[in-house]
């Protein structure tokens, strides 16, 4: 038989005094003391409180030669002056050579003036010419007179001159411009009646109004009926060139009466 013991097991709780916790507590308090006086002493006592300070009131100096350093500022002034610089000044040289001031002296008052005698007076008795001396009259030749008006023409070509001559209505043509005009040219087609079919404008006079008006007249054209010498006297239609050549005899716009309106 074994008089053996067995080793007791240990404990799950620690069941010591509280005496060595308790002292614990007390030297962490003690230590949290300490610490807290050290920081209180460093940022109360060693730093000093911000105290906030006003700025220094404005001062104004005032230079004034009553002291010898505001004479020697004013004069450093004076020396360093950019107006003084430049300045234009005169040389010497030319204020020395500068002419006296003297009194103007007229040339009458040291010279005495000799007078001229009057001519004889003699009184003529003879009685007075009757032709005078005068201006030679200029005689102008007069100007030759101003020709007349150009008057407006109205051409046709050789394919027409076998439809014998055209009658024309009378003239009158009333410009939208003061511009001279160019000479139209019309390709126009003449019925077996004579009478002007088709009547196209091959170029223009300048003058819109104009080419209208020149259309329209030309319309109103006529040609003999069965003109003698017809060479085609099948065809229906002969086609030719018509030319109308502008005169002097168009109504220009400051011309025109006021109150006129153009047809």
């Amino acid at each position: 038989m074994n008089n053996l013991t067995p080793e007791p097991e240990p404990l799950l709780f620690s069941w010591d005094s509280l005496r060595t916790r308790k002292g614990a507590l007390l030297a962490f308090l003690a230590l949290s003391l300490l610490a807290h006086a050290t920081c209180f002493y460093i940022f109360q006592v060693v730093y000093p409180p911000t105290v906030t300070l006003l700025p220094p009131p404005a001062r104004i100096a005032l230079i004034t030669p009553a002291s010898e350093e505001g004479r020697t500022l004013l004069r450093w002034i004076d020396a360093e002056d950019p107006g003084v610089a430049f300045t234009t000044h005169r040389p010497l040289e030319t204020r020395l050579r500068a002419l006296p001031k003297v009194e103007h002296v007229p040339s009458y008052h040291a010279m005495e003036l000799t007078l001229k005698e009057l001519p004889p007076f003699e009184v003529d008795s003879r009685a007075p010419d009757s032709q005078p001396p005068g201006p030679v009259p200029l005689i102008r030749q007069q100007n030759a007179s101003a020709a007349g008006p150009i008057p407006t023409s109205v051409s046709f070509s050789s394919e027409l001159d076998a439809l014998g001559v055209a009658t024309l209505p009378p003239l009158k043509f009333d410009a939208s411009t003061g511009e001279t005009p160019e000479a139209i040219c019309f390709r126009v087609a003449v019925s077996k009646l004579g009478e002007i079919r088709f009547c196209f404008p091959m170029n223009s006079s300048g003058d819109p109004a104009l080419d209208e008006q020149a259309r329209l007249y030309l319309a109103r054209c006529r040609f003999p009926k069965n003109a003698p010498g017809d060479s085609k006297p099948d065809a229906l239609l002969t086609w030719g060139i018509a030319t109308i050549e502008w005169g002097s005899d168009i109504t220009r716009p400051h011309a025109r009466r006021p109150g006129s309106a153009t047809p």
